[in-house]
């Protein structure tokens, strides 16, 4: 037999809270304190930790979804079971209707003796127990029998009526709001109305509908308890859901502190060594100004002790060598003889070593360039060069720091100096050239000449020791005060020197 089945819930359930009450519509534009609230919220969110910002979205987005699937189940388990009830008690009712309307197949009322004998069977028999009203409705809508006596022979609109002239069982477990049920709603217990058609007997034809009221005690403790079974098992589905991703993600989350942790030790070991290197290079270049200026001190004392020792003795011989050449003068003209080619011997050498001498100590000692600027020092050392090698050198020097440590003048002035040698001994004095500038925060001095040039790195095969070691003396000083040594040479081109230095404080004084 098709069924069909309305059910009516009393409880208000997930499923018919209104949304608007759960999402709020756009207000607007919103006002300062609303934005600096939902500021502050969005603040606390984020200093919450991931996992708990997860537990917070899964909560809302598990709760509300298991809330929905929860309330659909214990509606359709609601209806399932009003709906088998209903089949039951509709079936039972049949059998104790049905013989009394089948006189309604040829007339319009139930006879009085029938309605006489329904009103005995609800009172005596079984069905009082849980059966509390009884009504038979014409297929007009008209009531021709009913417990209550006040509504037959009236009329009523319903649609259930002719849902079960169909031939279908209809099911309510209403609130008995409508007009019909003045009688239900004075016993105050709750009830379920079940309409049935009654059927001739023989032909299967609908004669009539029959509608009772049954307790709903029973079922609604019934639902209840289903209900509770089906939020139980849905609730306990929804923490073990939780819990399991609560722990995957925690689990996520602590590798992730692990490793943030690690990395944080690492970057702070990282600053704590480019630290220290920094200190250590600043000792290596404090070491090697040090260096640089005892190694100055050194050649100053030996040009001195050079100046003031053998070179003194050899003035002393060159002087009595001139004795000797007037004690000759006197020899000769008193007639007697003298060797003057020993003599004359003895001079020349004591001459060119007293000269040889000279040069080396001049060479050796730096002039006094302690309070001069930079570009100073660099036309002093281009002055001085002329002067010896009577050569002339091009000079273009552009604005330079006014002030810079002892070390970087003394290691200009030597760079200079054995740059500006190489190129008269190499070069003959071709095309020389001193140049000085600022790059980007970079001292850099080159010196450039004309000379035939060489294949840098063959210095030795072609047996230019000198320049070697020359070269090497340059790389060096520049080299040890945190500065960059370049050399450019083709042959038939000439060379360029060149010497960078970053003007940091350690350089720049």
């Amino acid at each position: 037999m098709p069924t069909d089945a309305k059910v009516e819930q009393n409880q208000q359930t997930l499923g018919q809270v209104d949304v608007p009450t759960l999402v709020q519509p756009d207000p607007g534009p919103m006002s300062g304190p609303h934005r600096s609230w939902g500021r502050r919220l969005r603040q606390r969110i984020r200093q919450l930790k991931r996992s708990t910002q997860f537990i917070f979205a899964a909560s809302l987005i598990l709760g509300l979804t298991m809330s929905l699937v929860g309330n659909l189940v214990s509606q359709r388990i609601e209806r399932a079971a009003v709906q088998s009830a209903a089949q039951a008690g509709a079936v039972y009712m049949e059998s104790f209707l049905e013989p009394f309307v089948q006189e309604l197949a040829r007339t319009q009322d139930i006879p009085p003796e029938s309605a006489a004998a329904i009103d005995r069977l609800i009172v005596n028999s079984s069905l009082s127990r849980h059966v509390a009203s009884v009504k038979i409705w014409r297929p007009d809508g008209t009531v021709i029998y009913s417990t209550d006596k006040s509504v037959m022979h009236r009329k009523f609109p319903t649609d259930e009526i002719d849902e079960a002239l169909q031939g279908q069982i209809v099911t309510d477990l209403e609130d008995l709001g409508q007009d019909e049920n003045a009688f239900e709603r004075s016993l105050k217990v709750p009830l379920y109305e079940i309409y049935a058609p009654l059927r001739e007997t023989g032909s299967g034809k609908v004669v009539a509908v029959g509608e009772f009221y049954e307790r709903a005690d029973q079922l609604e403790r019934e639902i209840h308890t289903v209900r509770l079974q089906v939020w139980a098992v849905v609730g306990s589905a929804t923490l073990a859901m939780l819990g399991l991703l609560f722990f995957v993600v925690r689990r996520g989350e602590r590798i992730i502190e692990r490793q943030q942790v690690a990395l944080k030790q690492r970057m702070l070991e990282q600053a704590r060594l480019h630290a220290r290197n920094t200190q250590l290079q600043r000792r290596i270049t404090t070491a090697n100004q040090e260096f640089s200026r005892i190694s100055e001190l050194t050649l100053r004392r030996l040009g001195a002790d050079l100046h003031d020792g053998p070179a003194q003795l050899l003035t002393l011989i060159l002087v009595r060598l001139d004795e000797l050449a007037q004690i000759r003068e006197r020899l000769q003209q008193q007639g007697e003889p003298f060797d003057g080619d020993a003599l004359e011997t003895l001079r020349s050498a004591g001459q060119d070593a007293l000269r040889e001498i000279r040069d080396i100590s001049r060479g050796l000692a730096v002039p006094e360039i302690s309070e001069l600027g930079l570009e100073q020092v660099l036309r002093l050392v281009v002055q001085r060069h002329e002067q010896r090698t009577d050569t002339q050198v091009e000079l273009d020097i552009q604005p330079l720091p006014a002030d810079a440590t002892m070390s970087l003048k003394i290691c200009l002035y030597r760079f200079a100096q054995e740059a500006l040698n190489n190129a008269v001994m190499h070069a003959g004095g071709q095309g020389q050239k001193l140049s000085a500038r600022m790059i980007e925060g970079q001292l850099e001095v080159q010196v450039v000449d004309a000379g035939n040039g060489f294949v840098p790195g063959d210095q030795a095969s072609n047996g230019q020791g000198r320049r070697r070691l020359g070269l090497a003396g340059m790389r060096y000083r520049v080299e040890a005060l945190g500065g960059q040594f370049d050399i450019q040479s083709t042959p038939g081109e000439g060379t360029r020197v060149s010497a960078r230095f970053r003007m940091d404080d350690e350089v720049a004084g």
